[in-house]
């Protein structure tokens, strides 16, 4: 067996992984064990905010995201959303610099679209009061639709909103057009897709990240570029220099827990640099899909694990 064919097979074990629902409950049991507590700043509020504190201290902004998503009853929905709110107010009282990210699946987008949405627009409110920004992560592609449906709707009212687009969907180049004016999240994509909607190899994946990160660029739209591969920041720092891009318009955005002697780098040489910080106890899911990502990951986790 290839070391390439060795690596999709384990990605798809780590991504089967991720989307069970008995080991997703099992895991809220163990805590944040296996490596997971180097990824995840853990589970509650106060915990997440003295990271962020932290972080911030050393020239780093962040955005945080309670972890969660497909909730299968109302009350789960909106237990989500209050806690959202409480981040919200949390961030508020410390001053710190952060944004928020949510899955609109935790909010009760599965449920009902318009329950969904008010749980939205009362987060947004929240962040409003706060002048702070939320973002909408991007799911599975079956929710890719909806979700830029109920963006292009929240955006009539409120204007500190954005989502994510990511680049394994043959669809990407085109929604990044249609969202020109629109703050965005750029990623290459970390679920399990099918060849009918997304490219599989790398090399079609990487090609088309660079083609959305400068067709958002150029449309002076601003530009989250997030990625830990240095070869991507190299070729984006080449692209805004060659077109005068300021560097207010874009930022780079990586992973609480990796590459973060890059990050300091980046925000030493004066780029906007954005850690993504995790938190909560409905982690399984996300620590499945990042070692999905990358096979070093795997051996990162485990470095976690036995040191403990």
């Amino acid at each position: 067996m290839s070391v390439e064919t060795k690596c999709k097979h384990s990605k798809n074990i780590f991504l089967h992984a991720s989307n069970n629902k008995a080991l997703n409950k099992a895991a809220k049991k163990w805590g944040l064990r296996f490596g997971a507590s180097q990824v995840v700043a853990g589970d509650t509020i106060k915990s997440a905010i003295k990271k962020v504190q932290e972080l911030n201290e050393k020239g780093l902004i962040c955005t945080l995201d309670h972890l969660g998503e497909f909730v299968s009853s109302r009350i789960e929905a909106i237990e989500a959303t209050e806690y959202n709110v409480r981040t919200l107010e949390a961030m508020g009282s410390a001053g710190v610099n952060s944004n928020l990210s949510v899955k609109m699946t935790q909010l009760g987008l599965d449920i009902d679209r318009n329950f969904c949405v008010q749980n939205m627009c009362l987060i947004l409110e929240t962040a409003k009061k706060y002048n702070n920004f939320v973002r909408i992560d991007m799911e599975d592609h079956a929710h890719c639709q909806i979700t830029l449906d109920i963006l292009r709707e929240l955006r009539e009212t409120y204007d500190n909103v954005g989502t994510v687009i990511q680049s394994y969907l043959y669809r990407a180049e085109q929604d990044v057009k249609e969202l020109k004016g629109i703050p965005l999240r750029l990623v290459k994509g970390a679920y399990q897709e099918s060849p009918s909607v997304a490219y599989q190899e790398k090399e079609e994946v990487d090609k088309n990240y660079m083609r959305i990160i400068e067709e958002h660029l150029l449309s002076g739209s601003y530009t989250a570029i997030a990625s830990h591969d240095h070869r991507i920041i190299a070729d984006v720092k080449k692209f805004v220099q060659k077109h005068n891009i300021p560097r207010s318009q874009f930022e780079f955005q990586m992973l609480y827990g990796f590459r973060t002697d890059m990050q300091l780098s980046l925000a030493k040489e004066g780029y906007t640099m954005r850690v993504y910080i995790p938190f909560g106890n409905d982690w399984f899911g996300y620590f499945m899909r990042r070692l999905a990502e990358r096979p070093q990951n795997i051996a990162f986790a485990l470095k976690g694990f036995f040191s403990k």
